[in-house]
Parts: C-alpha cells; structure tokens; sequence
C-alpha cells in the first residue's frame, strides 16, 4: 500500500495568484423555486431569476454570491474567487486545462478564468466585476455587559424575520487526493493556512485556509478542507450582523420547517457563533457572526482532531453532521480512491469514522 505523506498544509512562497474574495458559490438543483424559497427564508436575496438560473446576493456590494443552475440532480459544481489584476487572470490561464480569459455573463460582468481543481471541482476566477449599491441591514445591537452599559432606557426588540445575510463568508469541501488539492489551492490562489486538526498519525484531517491580504485582516478561513474519501460538499457560511440575528434565523427556519443540523454554538478555531440548517437537499448552510481576523503574519496553528475540538460551547456535533451518504456511486468511490489516493488507506478511515461516526 502507497506509505501516506504527512506533510502538512503551507504557504507557497510564490503563487500564481492571490485571491482577495470567495465570490460565489454554484450549484444545479433540480427544483428552482424550492431552491429559492429555501434561501430566502434563510436571509438571501433573489438578484435575478429565470427558469434556468437563480442568482442570490446579501446586503453587501457583491452583486451576487450564490449562483444555481437547473439540473436533473442537485450537486455542488464549486466556487468562485476575485483577484485583484488582470496579469492574475492571464497567468491563471495559461495553467494545464485553464479557460482562456472570457467576460463574465453574470450579474456584476468582469472576466474570468474557468479551472478544474484536482478534485473536480469548477473553480471560477474573476477580476473587473461591477459592484452594485449596499442594501439596508439593521445595526448590531448594543449590549450592556457588568460594568459598562451602553443601552439606557431602550430595549432588545429585533424584528421576528429571517435574518439580513451580509455576505458569503467559506465554503468547506471534502476531498480524497488532500495533500494535491491543498497545495493547489496554496500555490495558484495565494491561500494561507491558519490552523490544522492532524489525526494521531499527523496526517491532516481538517485545514482552515484564510487569504493572503497582506496587512488587511482576513477571515480566520475563508476555505476549509477535510480528509474524505470522495470529494463532497460539506457546508457553506453567511455573516449575518450579530448573535441576535443566528438565533432569529433558528426561530424562522424553525417556524417554517425546515431541518436544523447542528447549533447554536461557538466554534473553537475562528471562534464564530454557528448555526447550520439543511436545505432541501440535505447540504448545510451556516448563519454565523464574531469570526477571528488575521493577517497574513498570523503563523499556523496545529492541533489535534477531535469531535470535542469543533465547538467551545453549544450541542456536540450530531454524528449526521459528518455521517456520509453511503450511495452505490460513494461506495465505488470509496473503493476505487482507497485503491488509488496516496492520501487514504483503512486505517485512516477507520480512525475518522471513529472520530465522527
């Protein structure tokens, strides 16, 4: 059997480029309005629709951050990042199997170079898009706390509505081939990782990558990436304003329906407080608000994985949260990555499905 590598996730001294924003998210689902309806009562917003696409956006500038297509089946296609120059795009372009640079025929225009990452999945990489004006969101409310208070002779009344979303925050995936798909992400979009959870063996299991913004505070993780046995979608996070706004959304998704996966709590690495709700298709969707900011001297944490490790305070992680679903096609991938991937054997999956089985 292949020997694993243990190399952990690093910097590369001299990507391609660097990414300055997780753009969008892309989808196909096999029933739009459903999709739609959906999103909205989670906090989005329709920017435009036809029978053939929906384009949602938060309050922020970005004319769109999540983008579905009409399919037979609901998959996750991939992602879309922003680079600052044009040059990023035409070195982008000239990688093996890269796009040439084309306009982009979204809301919001630009260019792009369309990749494949060495998981399969689509990564969109955009320069020149148009911003469009800010929509209203309520301000974070003020909190009197032992000693200082800042709200005298006023109240705590947050409309009962689904909560504004602000903007796309990350998007965590799941992925065979780790050690190759990380250093892609490392060396062609400047990435930097912040913190990653290593099983007993020091293999990495979870990494949490940030961009490189120099100066600028970035999200603890704009990227994150666990050991899996196939490449899968995990979850997708919004910022919403403030705790206030996680709890409302709980209360109108609740009150509408629909399937609640794990919350509310506050994550240890990135320190966000969560909540994740299951859209109709069973893919998890964060509201979540106080995530860590560094920047790009910040070194990389390693810690240990564990169940325990994922939430300082909160509901344990359901074991459903991670559990795959174990199809006829996720069984062949399981056998034929086990067969091929030099980041795989028994004993690793054994060790995860323990961790979070």
């Amino acid at each position: 059997m292949t020997e694993l590598r243990t190399s952990q996730p690093a910097r590369h001294p001299s990507p391609t480029a660097k990414a300055v924003a997780l753009s969008h998210l892309i989808f196909e689902r096999p029933d739009l309005p459903r999709a739609g309806e959906f999103l909205r009562d989670f906090g989005l917003q329709i920017a435009t629709s036809t029978e053939e696409s929906l384009h949602l956006r938060g309050t922020s500038s970005a004319p769109y951050c999540y983008r579905i297509h009409h399919g037979d089946h609901a998959r996750f296609l991939g992602m879309g990042f922003a680079v600052a120059s044009r040059e990023e795009l035409e070195a982008l372009s000239r990688l093996p199997g890269a796009s040439c640079i084309e306009p982009v025929r979204h809301p919001g225009g630009g260019e792009q170079v369309v990749l494949t990452d060495p998981s399969g999945f689509t990564i969109e990489v955009i320069h020149g898009q148009i911003p469009v004006d800010e929509l209203p969101h309520r301000g974070p409310i003020h909190f009197n706390s032992a000693g200082q208070s800042l709200r005298v002779n006023g109240t705590q009344r947050p409309p009962a509505q689904a909560p504004e979303v602000i903007r796309l925050g990350h998007c965590v995936i799941e992925v065979a081939d780790y050690q190759a798909t990380s250093a892609w992400y490392t060396q062609h979009l400047g990435l930097i990782p912040s913190d990653v959870q290593v099983l007993p063996d020091g293999s990495p299991a979870v990494c949490f990558f940030r961009l490189d913004l120099g100066d600028r505070p970035a999200d603890h993780h704009t990227l994150a990436m666990a050991q899996g046995f196939m490449p899968l979608y995990s979850h997708s996070a919004f910022e919403v304003i403030d705790a206030d706004a996680v709890g409302m959304g709980q209360r109108v998704l609740r009150e509408k329906g629909w399937r609640h996966a794990w919350g509310i709590g506050r994550h240890i690495l990135g320190s966000q407080i969560f909540d994740y709700w299951n859209d109709p298709w069973g893919a998890k969707h964060e509201h979540y608000c106080d995530g860590d900011l560094f920047t790009a001297d910040r070194p990389t944490g390693v810690h240990p994985v564990s169940r325990e490790a994922m939430a300082q305070w909160g509901p344990p992680m359901p074991a459903s949260f991670t559990k795959p679903k174990l199809t006829p096609a996720a069984l062949l991938a399981l056998i034929q990555n086990l067969r091929r991937s030099p980041d795989l054997n028994v004993r690793k999956l054994v060790t995860l499905a323990k961790l979070f089985g």
